[in-house]
């Protein structure tokens, strides 16, 4: 019996690898998180986050227009201080609730710099991963794009951006410097799944700070390393972080939350923004 059930649970995560590889050809790098939304082990990767209400907040939400018609919504806080410089701040599975508003602040008061935390799940916000996977599943590449090249549009001509986000929100950090392509000065991109198109990735202008754990099972050290090959290949600066740690380390509502890592990646990050936010 103990043989049979072993043979069963192989054969299952056989299957599943073949079908997320199969999958994987053909679905863009940023969506790949509805991909891995299907293995119980990456939802049980993300702990339904402990609740949190951010009061006295220093930002707010705002809305711009959409190429479609529609209008985009963003959480903005506004530096101390007069600058044309931004950050675009892309949430994790989750959508933007509080944690990220919270982390949007805390950006801002250390660089000086225009926050705009983007929502692309329109409004929706998960309290419990069922509702994470739905809501990553009904992303749209197309929306999401339009959604960014709103929130560009609503910082105003002259504005000169640097990106952010975790897991969901670390790929389409990526994504996001390829649509800025020469207005985004510095990608800053935590364990998400990377663009693999190099025709793709040769319009990123950006220098990128790539931070991963060696223990993720999703976004693998083998998929960092081909990352890191493919922008070298091209002439791009990457600089990469691995830290011993699993997927989602720098979230503090994680059971495998790092502090000691987590510390180091916002040292990191704050160094690097300073370098290259200019």
């Amino acid at each position: 019996m103990k043989t049979f059930i072993l043979i069963l649970f192989i054969s299952a995560n056989i299957g599943f690898a073949q079908t997320t590889k199969s999958c994987c050809d053909d679905t863009p790098a940023p969506l790949m998180m509805s991909v891995f939304s299907n293995d119980i082990s990456f939802v049980n990767a993300h702990p339904e986050p402990i609740p949190f209400k951010l009061t006295d907040g220093k930002g707010k939400m705002i809305t711009f227009t959409t190429s479609d018609g529609k209008t985009g919504n963003g959480y903005e806080v506004k530096a101390s201080a007069q600058t044309n410089k931004w950050i675009l701040v892309f949430h994790e599975w989750y959508g933007l609730n509080d944690y990220i508003k919270k982390e949007s602040e805390e950006w801002c008061d250390k660089l000086n710099v225009n926050i705009l935390a983007i929502d692309l799940y329109d409004g929706k916000v998960a309290s419990n991963n069922e509702e994470a996977s739905k809501f990553v599943k009904e992303v749209d590449m197309t929306r999401s794009v339009n959604v960014i090249k709103g929130a560009v549009d609503y910082a105003g001509t002259g504005a000169v951006f640097g990106t952010l986000g975790w897991c969901f929100g670390g790929g389409w950090s990526c994504q996001a410097a390829i649509i800025l392509e020469d207005k985004c000065k510095a990608c800053v991109m935590y364990y998400g799944m990377p663009e693999s198109d190099k025709d793709k990735l040769a319009k990123i202008q950006a220098p990128v700070l790539g931070i991963f754990g060696k223990q993720d099972g999703f976004i693998t050290p083998e998929i960092v390393a081909k990352f890191e090959d493919n922008m070298k290949s091209i002439g791009k600066t990457i600089t990469v972080k691995m830290y011993d740690a699993a997927h989602a380390f720098a979230n503090p509502s994680n059971p495998k939350h790092d502090p000691d890592a987590t510390k180091d990646a916002k040292e990191n990050t704050l160094a690097f923004y300073k370098d290259n936010l200019k």
